[in-house]
């Protein structure tokens, strides 16, 4: 287990950036840029002054837009989720951008959307096994369970657990068969692990010790975690030929981005952790580790922080991404979208692009601090080396219902200390990113090429 990270700040309080809204603003799509010197920011769905449109100015404005009623209703929907968060209209401006991907506004009502960064990346590995999840879930219920004032959740805690511990007697046995064969013996040791904490847990609770329950929690799921990967089997997909001498990673990759802060009172630096997923992204993810074993990014400055997104990767000079010095020239990856129910991901194209406006993404928008690649907004395959970290969610952005959602790829989470990434400002330094696991999983690693 890799040691824990932390942010060393002063003594008074930290405060964050965002700023209220103002009255008057767009509601807008937004386009991470490639751009030198600027960001291309937001696409208008419908603009208003101090009101929401009406379902007229919706098919008048945008009429080869939306095709339907339905369309234009999620269309207020999403300017209502970004009343809710938005920093401030000083960066939103009008754009032309091709239409956004809009799913069915049944979706937007579907119910509230996972937001924990740990629970996305377990129900994105590419597992079956009901029994697991069943573990799974009640241990994560108990994160809505200590909403609850008081001792009082102590109460809604010991049902989650008593829960977690009957599914995890009665589904063992078919736990361990949906194991690996290669990592039965770490996987049954994770479950011991599992097993005695449970336990651990349920005193917890009999102490009323409230402060206790989210560490073990955590370790709990952790626990979990490791078991759904042992049941992992080698890498679940072949990657496209056009794509398979490009580094890539079959796996998962653990990095810590430590960045230092500057003229904060409240903040010196802040090591975040961030999970890569090549599972559902291995040439994004591939080739953002191979950059980071370039050091490309240590000393980079954080380019773009405005209450919405954090950004970096544009390095000095006239290129906009990594100029590959066996070519000289730069290197982009295709769009990388993995759906949920396919068993490889689409390449090249948005889901809009392919029609699948209904459908999930595996690495949804929806946790704070989720990591994606920008990319001129007309090309699908111009990312190179810019990367986002998503600040803005909302109750009204389930997933595949953010504007984002198959349009852009994510590949990561912020794991570790993502409220931090809220800190950070134009001008901030990323002193280093490491490798702290995963490395393995990276194949035809260009860095370790001569150049």
């Amino acid at each position: 287990m890799a040691a824990s990270v932390s942010c060393h700040y002063f003594s008074s309080p930290l405060t964050t950036s965002t700023k209220s809204i103002k009255p008057k603003l767009n509601y807008s799509h937004f386009a991470p840029s490639l751009s030198k010197g600027s960001i291309r920011h937001f696409v208008p769905l419908c603009s208003s002054q101090r009101s929401l449109p009406s379902e007229s100015e919706c098919q008048d404005k945008e009429k080869d837009w939306f095709l339907s009623l339905k369309k234009c209703a999620a269309a207020v929907a999403l300017s209502v989720s970004l009343i809710t968060g938005l920093p401030g209209s000083q960066w939103l401006s009008p754009a032309h951008a091709s239409t956004p991907a809009l799913p069915d506004v049944s979706v937007l009502i579907s119910g509230p959307p996972i937001k924990d960064p740990g629970a996305l990346l377990r129900y994105a590995l590419p597992i079956d096994n009901k029994a697991i999840r069943e573990v799974q879930k009640p241990l994560e219920d108990i994160t809505d369970s200590l909403k609850i004032a008081g001792v009082k959740a102590l109460d809604s805690v010991e049902r989650n657990t008593r829960q977690a511990s009957r599914a995890l007697k009665e589904g063992k046995t078919l736990i361990v068969s949906g194991v690996a064969k290669s990592k039965t013996d770490h996987a049954i040791e994770l479950l011991n692990k599992l097993e005695v904490g449970l336990g651990e847990l349920q005193q917890i609770v009999e102490d009323r010790n409230r402060d206790a329950v989210a560490p073990k929690q955590k370790e709990l799921l952790n626990y979990v975690g490791g078991v759904e990967e042992d049941m992992v089997d080698g890498f679940p997909y072949e990657v496209p030929e056009e794509y398979q001498n490009m580094p890539l990673l079959k796996g998962r990759a653990t990095v810590d981005m430590k960045v230092k802060v500057k003229d904060n009172p409240n903040l010196e630096e802040c090591v975040f952790r961030i999970v890569l997923d090549g599972y559902n992204a291995p040439v994004t993810a591939g080739n953002f580790i191979d950059l980071v074993e370039r050091h490309f990014y240590d000393g980079m400055d954080i380019q773009r922080a405005d209450g919405f997104v954090v950004q970096t990767g544009d390095p000095e000079g006239p290129a906009e991404g990594f100029i590959d010095p066996s070519t000289e020239k730069t290197r982009t990856i295709p769009l990388e979208i993995m759906v949920v129910g396919e068993k490889a991901p689409f390449y090249g194209e948005t889901l809009e692009d392919l029609g699948l406006y209904k459908a999930q993404t595996r690495l949804p928008f929806n946790a704070f601090g989720t990591m994606a690649m920008a990319r001129e907004e007309f090309e699908n395959n111009s990312a190179s080396s810019q990367v986002f970290w998503l600040l803005k969610e909302s109750e009204l952005t389930p997933s595949n219902a953010n504007i984002l959602d198959g349009r852009y790829d994510v590949f990561g989470y912020v794991t570790e200390n993502e409220d931090f990434l809220a800190d950070l400002k134009v001008g901030d330094v990323i002193e280093s990113i490491q490798v702290v696991s995963g490395l393995d999983n990276l194949v035809n690693p260009s860095y370790k090429i001569a150049g």
